[in-house]
C-alpha cells in the first residue's frame, strides 16, 4: 500500500488537502533490527508502513512482551507522544528491511492548526489507534491463543515464515512449546 492510499483509508481529504500533508512527508527505507520509535522517548515522527514488518513490543524484566505486528498498509506511532507530547512506553522496531514513510509530529500539528479537514483527519487516526488497541484487548481477554494465532494468520498468511515463532507465542502470550501445539493443530 503507497503512502496517499494509506492516508486516504484513515480519512478522505480533498486533494488540496492532501497534498498538504504529503509535502510533509519523507520516504525511509531501514534494514532490518532498527528501532524506530524507542521507549522513554518522544517520538518526532508518525509512520506509515509500505514494505516490511515491524514489531511493537514491551521489555518486561528478563523479557519482552510483544503487543502487536504492523504490516504494508499499517500506522504506527506512539499514542502518548503523538497526543500529549510525551514519551511513549513502547519499542517498535524493524523485523525486515522496511519503507516508510514518516511524517514529523510538530509539522502536522502546525497543519492541524490551519486545516480543518486535516485536523479531522489526525482525529480518526487517533481513533482508529485507539480502536487498535481496544481489539487487541478484546482478543486477549475473549480469545484463545489458538483463535488469536488463526486471526494473525488471516492477516498474513505466511507471518511464520517472516517472524520469529518465539515474537509470535509472546504476542499469543504462551510459551513456544505451546505455539508448537496450536500450529500442528490447525495444519
Amino acid at each position: 500500500m503507497e503512502l496517499v492510499e494509506a492516508i486516504q483509508q484513515i480519512y478522505a481529504l480533498p486533494m488540496d488537502e492532501l497534498d498538504r500533508l504529503v509535502r510533509i512527508t519523507e520516504r525511509i527505507q531501514l534494514e532490518k533490527n532498527n528501532i524506530l520509535i524507542d521507549k522513554d522517548k518522544t517520538a518526532k515522527y508518525i509512520y506509515f508502513l509500505t514494505e516490511g514488518i515491524c514489531r511493537i513490543y514491551y521489555p518486561k524484566e528478563q523479557k519482552e512482551a510483544v503487543l502487536d505486528f504492523c504490516f504494508p498498509g499499517d500506522s504506527i506511532l506512539s499514542l502518548n507522544s503523538y497526543i500529549h507530547g510525551t514519551p511513549g512506553y513502547e519499542i517498535v522496531d524493524t523485523l525486515e528491511n522496511c519503507v516508510l514513510y514518516r511524517i514529523p509530529v510538530s509539522k502536522l500539528q502546525r497543519l492541524y492548526n490551519q486545516s480543518l479537514p486535516i485536523a479531522n483527519w489526525g482525529r480518526k487516526l487517533a481513533e482508529l489507534e485507539t480502536l487498535k488497541i481496544e481489539q487487541r484487548l478484546m482478543q486477549t481477554l475473549f480469545k484463545t491463543a489458538a483463535e488469536r494465532y488463526g486471526d494473525l494468520l488471516t492477516k498474513e498468511a505466511n507471518v511464520v515464515q517472516r517472524i520469529k515463532l518465539g515474537y509470535i507465542a509472546s504476542y499469543l502470550g504462551v510459551t513456544q512449546v505451546t505455539l508448537s501445539r496450536i500450529r500442528a493443530e490447525i495444519k
